[in-house]
């Protein structure tokens, strides 16, 4: 096999031929993936005009020299110092330009894909003539645009629908969502799926033989079906495959415009308008399908150009930064301090909680993992828990039944502490109690070694305390897991007085591992998330008592941006659990979180929200709706009042920010950034805002500080102002200066 040598050409590619074939690889130097810039795409312009100009070249192979990764996309952070829409516009242009320079090239070009193939880098691929990609787990292709507040902008609203077709191709643009190589085999999207050791080498056999004439490029151009679980997200419930099959959607005007008239509401009822991207995505592939697509490229750029400056997008991207910064950081002060293994974890309680603590452990870590219960009827509805979670991903696809199978051995159950032994990591997820957690942390400690960890999930209960029974406190911490714990992404660790840093660093290793984003907070009552909930969420109960409906309250906070409103919530969470927090926070804190007394009457009642069958929600029938019996156990009965929903958001928003700020002050928190991270991740809190204490610096502190002094004047005590907000006020000061 004749193979020409080349040296390295300076910059992020090399070039070598072999049999005929150029190998164009792209390694970024000093860089964990590769990214798109306007110089990377002028210095792989000048390899494939290299290529073309050299007659042993009979086709190109393009590839990364990265472990993990093909390319990430564009350079985000060269996007944020983009300031006007025509910059923006141009950058699109060009990029789309030199795509469809590669798509037009007079050669055969193979993409072969290991990695994350995301963005501008599936765009980049598409505009090939054949793509490969590895079997392995850690090669995904996606367009996670619309996850940072923007659209494909270098052709891919364009060329995906031609590809793979229209509903599928909404699936991925509109939804951000990865997928893996067999899925994107599925749909069209690469042409082969073949071993990592064996890429470069059938790559560069393909190359040979679509340059020869053996291997011709057939695409079928129909429709592939995105299943009963497609999608998801901002298009779920548009999948029904009767309509994709009785209505020739690609061909037909009317299919056509019935497809795009549902994704649209679909689209709207999941943003509520508040996230501009997915509809721009919509209508760039819509005017790329019926008026052809050099207009589906110019609306393309133009959207791209409006979105990348736009203020949704800011914050996203901001967003987007802050949990990539905290992946960086081992939560200590000190970056030299290394976490301990964990080979084996141990957890306590076999409930939602710790059956999807054990899931996402033996799931995404795969390390075994031993669970206490009760009795045995418990410890086998634990296991019946975590084994319906692996059904549910083989069901979607996403996992064959062997590898499930595999993982869910790694799980087992005990009545006793048998097993315990020689675990690394103990996980507490037993009821709210602070005498009972005390006495599992004594009983664990009699059997495990001084150097096991022993962690709390405790959602409000100060870490500190449970420590106090320990015989080795320097090993007690809080790990707060949010449910559904398979679905949420935060984990809240907290640190106590004597916590080690080793055992910080461990737990917040273990939590990365698990696919959590993790932030590191302090002890106290409520930690932050927990505390910041409890006054937005009195602040509802509050606003019931004065005689709002239910669900317009709701409606209020999910127009502000909130997934779900605060009733809503209430009844998810449990009214029982809730109350209980709520009081332990009140006897902490005071009268400033004080739930309303006549509230008590709803608890008393037995509601105890969705897991009772019985809460703000009827929960019996088909449709959910709002239990008109529980309004007479509130003040004024049935007839409610009407309040300004602007003013209702406003309300229990400001409660939310205030806490917010009170936590950075007492230096519970860390930082404003994992402030916003922990509000956005864990708790709901609009991420088009970038979290409180972004919305206090886009709004100016000394206009929250206004409206938070209209409503102690008219309301009272309860929103008395932060003491560091009025200093921040004074001053002009912000939470990010830069």
């Amino acid at each position: 096999m004749a193979v020409k040598l080349e040296a390295k050409e300076p910059g992020s590619f090399s070039y070598r031929v072999e049999s005929g074939v150029a190998l164009i690889t792209f390694d970024q130097p000093g860089e964990a993936v590769n990214t798109i810039s306007p110089e990377i795409a002028e210095e792989f312009d000048r390899l494939l005009n290299r290529a073309l100009k050299d007659a042993e070249v009979q086709a190109v192979v393009f590839t990364s020299g990265k472990k993990d990764n093909f390319v990430a996309g564009a350079k985000i952070d060269f996007l944020q110092t983009v300031k006007r829409v025509e910059e923006a516009v141009q950058l699109s242009r060009q990029a789309q330009q030199g795509f469809d320079r590669l798509d037009a090239f007079a050669k055969p070009v193979v993409a072969a894909i290991h990695g994350s193939c995301l963005g501008g880098g599936l765009e980049w691929a598409l505009a090939c003539d054949y793509r490969i990609a590895t079997d392995a787990p850690q090669t995904g292709l996606g367009f996670p645009e619309v996850q940072l507040g923007l659209i494909p902008g270098a052709g891919g609203t364009q060329r995906l629908p031609r590809l793979i077709g229209t509903p599928a191709a909404l699936d991925l643009i509109l939804t951000g969502k990865t997928v893996r190589a067999s899925k994107a085999r599925k749909l069209g999207l690469v042409d082969e799926v073949v071993p990592k050791p064996i890429l470069l080498a059938v790559a560069i056999q393909r190359a040979r033989e679509l340059a020869s004439g053996k291997r011709q490029v057939e695409r079928s151009h129909h429709f592939h079906s995105v299943g009963k679980h497609g999608l998801t997200g901002f298009l779920q419930g548009l999948t029904k495959k009767d309509l994709w099959s009785e209505l020739a959607l690609e061909d037909n005007p009317l299919g056509r415009r019935v497809l795009f008239e549902q994704a649209r509401k679909q689209v709207l009822k999941k943003t509520k308008g508040k996230y501009p991207a997915p509809l721009k995505a919509l209508e760039a592939v819509r005017a790329g399908l019926e008026h052809g697509i050099e207009e589906g490229l110019k609306l393309e750029a133009k959207s791209f150009g409006e979105l990348v400056v736009s203020d949704v997008s800011r914050r996203l991207v901001e967003v987007f930064f802050a949990t990539t910064e905290l992946k960086k950081e081992n939560g200590t002060s000190d970056p030299t301090v290394q976490p301990r293994p964990v080979r084996k974890i141990g957890i306590l309680g076999g409930g939602l909680m710790g059956g999807g603590i054990a899931y996402v452990t033996v799931a995404r870590m795969n390390v075994p993992v031993r669970i206490k219960e009760r009795d045995d009827p418990s410890a086998g509805r634990a296991l019946k828990y975590v084994g319906g979670l692996f059904k549910e991903r083989v069901e979607r696809r996403d996992l064959n039944w062997r590898d499930a199978n595999a993982k869910l051995a790694l799980a087992t159950a005990t009545t006793d502490l048998s097993g315990f032994k020689h675990v690394d990591l103990v996980i507490e997820a037993v009821f709210e109690d602070l005498a009972l957690k005390q006495k599992v942390l004594q009983d664990i400690e009699a059997v495990t070694s001084e150097q096991c960890v022993f962690a709390s999930n405790t959602s409000a209960l100060p870490i500190g305390k449970i420590a106090a029974a320990s015989r080795h406190p320097q090993t007690v911490i809080g790990m707060h897991y949010f449910s559904p714990v398979n679905k949420m992404p935060l984990l809240e660790v907290i640190r106590q007085a004597k916590t080690d840093d080793w055992v910080a660093a461990t737990a917040v290793d273990v939590g990365r591992k698990q696919g959590k984003t993790v932030i590191v907070v302090n002890d106290g009552p409520g930690f932050y998330t927990s505390r910041i909930i409890a006054p937005y969420m009195n602040e509802a109960s509050q606003l019931l008592v004065e005689g709002a409906d239910i669900s317009e309250l709701d409606r209020a906070l999910v127009e502000f941006g909130f997934p779900v409103g605060p009733i809503n919530l209430l009844d998810e969470v449990g009214i029982d659990v809730a109350a209980k927090v709520a009081k332990f926070l009140h006897e902490s804190f005071g009268d400033r979180l004080a739930a309303p007394e006549s509230f008590q009457k709803v608890i008393q009642d037995g509601r105890t929200g969705r897991k009772g069958n019985k809460g703000f929600y009827t929960y019996n029938g088909k449709k959910k709706g709002v239990d008109e019996s529980v309004y007479a156990l509130l003040p004024h009965g049935k007839q409610r009042k009407r309040f300004d929903r602007e003013e209702m958001a406003e309300r229990c928003v400001l409660q939310f920010v205030n806490e917010a700020i009170r936590c950075l002050e007492e230096n519970i928190l860390r930082s404003p950034r994992d402030g916003d991270v922990g509000a956005v991740f864990g708790l709901g809190f609009p991420a088009f805002l970038g979290g409180p204490f972004r919305y206090v610096d886009s709004l100016g502190a000394s206009k929250v500080l206004s409206k938070i002094e209209r409503w102690q004047e008219a309301l009272g005590k309860r929103f008395e102002p932060a003491p560091m907000l009025k200093d921040m006020a004074k001053f002009g000061k912000k939470f990010y200066p830069g």
